[in-house]
């Protein structure tokens, strides 16, 4: 690969990692500790919503994001003809 597409195939790979960890950032401890209280006014399947978040949507969002990145990468690794 030339340097100038290493570092475009390395930028990409960054701004990837970037938006997955900042929406499980966001969900984790946005929504499971900082939004509980708010979240807590609304049920969802009988237990409060922000509970639900800190057991169990966090943990389904982490595995939709490995989800999506594996997904994303094997296009960016088409794109820039590293795949295997």
């Amino acid at each position: 690969m030339l340097d100038k597409s290493a570092k475009a195939y390395w930028a990409a790979n960054v701004r990837l990692l970037t938006i997955c960890l900042s929406i499980w950032f966001i969900v984790s401890f946005g929504f499971g500790i900082l939004l509980l209280d708010q979240l807590n006014t609304i049920h969802l399947g009988g237990y409060k919503l922000g509970f639900w978040f800190a057991q169990q949507g966090s943990i389904y969002v982490f595995i939709g994001l490995i989800t999506f990145y594996a997904w994303r990468m094997g296009q960016i690794d088409r794109e820039f003809d590293v795949h295997e």
